[in-house]
């Protein structure tokens, strides 16, 4: 009587080791953990503002990373994420769904690991991104409707073989928000012989709205006062959808403020972390950030226009309520990205954008502490 008859089931086993993919995958790993250790800290800058007032503004320079932007972090993150889940494979490309500087960084980890990388855009994105994206190595897939991003970039990744990064669902998962050098732990770090170490609040914006997650996550971890802002731009579904706690809010249109901003509510935006939103003009963005050229120097792109806009309005709050302490924003990108858009006055006059009262708002501001909204 054979071992079935008796009623004995048999082990089943199947072993789908594969050492030349697993020596691949170790080698992958250590080439995007070797970034992380090549690359020093971020810079934290200080935006001059009366020192009657007592108050420090500050902006979390994350251009200076490899790839120029905040978008760096997110990237190696995804990578990694990607690579340990076992979904990016030797020879197979990646897609990304995204609107620039996402795909600038993850171009350049595709190259560092030697996969195909394809970004799946929006047609308007600025010249300067697709030329970053191909000088990576990267290939530009354009779409007219940036509502499409996420079908266009899972049909390719189906029809490749490849993997659909898919940043918008998986930003605030691949990021370790309790710390391990995140953006939220290195402010802290750099902030602690400030004068006001710990920031009576934080400004973020949001695309994925993995920052903004982190940031907040963190902070309740940590247990600080600390609060978080998140700006968001015009033609953006993020703050109709905070303010109403709906999940389906959506917007007919993409931002114009690149990096930012999204036609629907992104599963890595996490509202319940988060204690205030802003919904902020565009021409007000970009008025934040030739505000920044005159005061320090620095070009920005638009998404750090619209996070300055709203911390100065926060500032201008404490100003008001004679509170001191310090407030922290990001320099997501370098504005030569943008030449021809937020520092192009014939872009603002296609666009129908009036800079000049948001100027005059934050002149008169800067100069007499009143807000004049």
């Amino acid at each position: 009587m054979d071992g079935t008859a008796r009623g004995i089931i048999k082990t089943i086993d199947v072993d789908r080791s594969d050492h030349g993919y697993r020596e691949w995958l170790k080698e992958a790993v250590r080439k995007v953990q070797a970034d992380a250790q090549r690359s020093a800290d971020t810079h934290l800058l200080s935006f001059p503002l009366p020192e009657r007032w007592g108050i420090d503004l500050y902006l979390k320079d994350e251009s200076t990373h490899p790839t120029g932007s905040l978008k760096h972090r997110l990237a190696r993150s995804l990578f990694l994420y990607g690579l340990c889940n076992g979904w990016i494979r030797p020879g197979k490309p990646v897609i990304e769904a995204s609107s620039g500087s996402t795909a600038v960084s993850e171009a350049y980890f595709a190259k560092l690991i030697g996969v195909p990388f394809i970004a799946v855009m929006p047609r308007t994105t600025s010249r300067e991104k697709c030329r970053l994206i191909e000088f990576h190595g990267g290939q530009c897939h354009f779409v007219d409707d940036p509502r499409t991003m996420y079908e266009e970039s899972a049909a390719l990744a189906a029809e490749s073989g490849g993997h659909y990064m898919d940043q918008f669902t998986y930003a605030e998962r691949a990021t370790d928000w309790r710390g391990n050098n995140n953006i939220a732990e290195s402010i802290y770090q750099q902030m602690r012989l400030e004068r006001y170490p710990e920031p009576a609040w934080v400004v973020a914006t949001a695309g994925t709205g993995g920052t903004s997650a982190t940031l907040a996550r963190y902070v309740h971890y940590m247990q600080y006062d600390t609060r978080v802002c998140v700006a968001d731009p015009e033609n953006s579904c993020f703050f109709d959808g905070w303010v109403r706690h709906d999940d389906d809010a959506s917007s007919d249109h993409g931002s114009r403020i690149e990096g930012i901003g999204r036609p629907r509510m992104e599963p890595s935006f996490v509202p319940g972390a988060i204690d205030r939103m802003m919904k902020v003009p565009d021409a007000a963005s970009v008025a934040a950030v030739r505000a920044l050229e005159r005061a320090i120097g620095r070009k920005a792109g638009g998404s750090t226009g619209t996070g300055l806009w709203s911390a100065l309005r926060i500032v201008a709050e404490m100003v008001t309520a004679g509170r001191t302490g310090s407030v922290v924003t990001l320099l997501c990108d370098p504005g030569e990205r943008y030449l021809d858009k937020y520092y192009s006055d014939a872009w603002l006059e296609e666009q129908g954008l009036d800079i000049e009262p948001y100027v005059k708002t934050l002149d008169i501001f800067l100069t007499t502490g009143n807000w004049t909204d």
